[in-house]
């Protein structure tokens, strides 16, 4: 006779289990800062540090700030978006630039960006489909009226820019997240009959522009460059002397609702994140709520893309558009693509204010929702150039190709106290300050260090405490400038 076994071994067993589970699940969300140390790297005006490991401090028992102390209050327990990467943009100006120099500023240029011990580690990468502004000319991959994109054809990218694109992937351990943006259809598919100054895309090439994009993306990855996403057009809002090509937020819908998004769907090209708007942060919200209200649009899309160039219309920053559409569609992403210092002067490459703009938008697009943060040209001649229509503009790193040597302006270094230590992966946390004399940001990264990003943009020294869970570090934060407090 079979003997029945009790159930309520297995039962106790498994209350067990989900007990030591449900330990070692709260043990893993409990913050310990008993023995870390703060790291810090700091960048600061008048001064010879550029991320600039300066001293390890120690935390003390702190469990409640004075009210007339400065404080910047950490929580690691409240986590929120996840960080894609920081970079720049690669195009035919910075390929073009880039081979005019000596190799061994080649070889020091890449590894300033990509490399993340000697460099800033970038991670994060766009480039054009076809000519942009910041091409020497302006060029087609089709020849003229050629619907079937038959003749379709990279070769004047094989030349520069896929070179250094590959150049830049070996740079950064093999892998970068790239994505494109088209300036303009062909002149031909236009109601201008231009790539130039504005004009919209004709309905009769609603498909052959859509087939464009897949084109692309199979031309670049068989010549060993990965697309990761696309963004629909460039600045669609802007009727520009340069490539430019005008789309409402309607039209913009109903071309990824009834054309971009099915035809990557059919090409198995599914997985190419697509962002909308690619403009300024002023007009983002009604962009994107007319795009992603609809849902037979919005199933193609993976987020916004947004600039910063609203300033030169009076708009001001507008951060706060950015929270209105995280808030609004908390599905989709929000990403920084495109922002540089307009109108290039050489004699203001050491300009403090270049830098700190940087900083500041960083800090308050990440704490606003953004997953990632793309500049714009990495590298420029002495110019601010090649540009095809003279709409020369800064970069981080500048090449003087007259005598072959790099220039780097402070907003390399205040991108690198973001892209060098906080790295993809990383989730942002709670990072308060009890003034508004300083900025800051905080990420935990997967290796468990935490990267604390604090900022000032004043004429005085900032002495102030950083706070976690009852014990803090004295730190003093100079006048002008930006630091990272690496906690571990």
């Amino acid at each position: 006779m079979k003997r029945k076994l009790s159930v309520k071994p297995f039962i106790l067993l498994a209350v067990i289990l989900l007990t030591v589970k449900s330990g070692i699940a709260q043990k893993a969300a409990a913050f310990s800062i008993n023995n870390k140390t703060v790291k810090v790297y700091l960048t600061a005006k008048n001064t010879e540090n550029r991320i600039t490991r300066i001293e390890t401090l120690h935390f003390t028992d702190k469990p409640q700030p004075g009210e007339t102390e400065v404080s910047v209050f950490v929580d690691p327990s409240k986590t929120f978006q996840t960080m894609l990467g920081i970079g720049g943009a690669l195009t035919d100006a910075v390929a073009e630039t880039f081979y005019k120099l000596p190799k061994d500023k080649q070889q020091e240029l890449l590894t300033a960006y990509y490399d993340k011990n000697k460099g800033i580690g970038y991670t994060l990468a766009r480039t054009s489909i076809q000519s942009s502004d910041f091409s020497s000319a302006s060029y087609s991959y089709v020849k003229d009226n050629d619907v079937s994109l038959k003749t379709f054809d990279i070769s004047h990218d094989e030349k520069y820019r896929i070179p250094f694109i590959k150049a830049a992937m070996a740079a950064a351990g093999g892998k970068l997240t790239l994505f494109a943006s088209p300036w303009s259809p062909p002149g031909w598919m236009k109601t201008n009959g231009n790539v130039l100054h504005g004009g919209k895309l004709k309905a009769e090439y609603d498909q052959p522009w859509a087939n464009f994009y897949v084109k692309f993306i199979q031309a670049y990855e068989k010549a060993g460059v990965p697309i990761w996403g696309l963004s629909v057009q460039n600045e669609p809002m802007a009727t520009q002397t340069w490539e430019s090509c005008v789309y409402t937020a309607e039209e913009e819908r109903d071309f990824v609702k009834n054309f971009l998004g099915p035809t990557l769907y059919k090409a198995g090209m599914a997985n190419k994140k697509l962002i909308v708007w690619d403009h300024n942060r002023d007009l983002m919200y009604q962009r994107a709520s007319t795009i992603l209200e609809d849902p037979q649009a919005a199933k193609y899309v993976w987020g916004v893309g947004y600039h910063w160039y609203e300033t030169w219309t009076g708009a001001g920053m507008n951060f706060e558009n950015e929270r209105r559409v995280a808030e609004a569609f908390p599905g989709k992403h929000l990403l920084f693509t495109e922002g540089c210092f307009e109108k290039f002067d050489f004699s203001r490459l050491n300009d403090w204010a270049l830098g700190e703009r940087y900083g500041a938008s960083m800090i308050n697009d990440f704490n606003a929702g953004t997953v990632g943060w793309t500049d714009w040209n990495i590298l420029l001649d002495e110019t601010g150039g090649p540009n095809h229509v003279g709409n020369f503009c800064f970069a981080p790193i500048h090449a003087d190709t007259r005598n072959g040597s790099l220039i780097y302006t402070n907003s390399y270094y205040y991108m690198g106290h973001f892209s060098k230590f906080i790295r993809p992966g990383a989730k942002r946390i709670i990072s308060a300050a009890s003034r508004d004399k300083l900025l800051t940001t905080a990420y935990v990264n997967t290796d468990g260090k935490i990267a604390v990003v604090v900022m000032n943009k004043n004429d005085e020294n900032i002495d102030y405490y950083l706070w976690l869970k009852g014990k803090a570090a004295k730190i003093s934060s100079p006048a002008h400038s930006i630091a990272t407090l690496i906690i571990e």
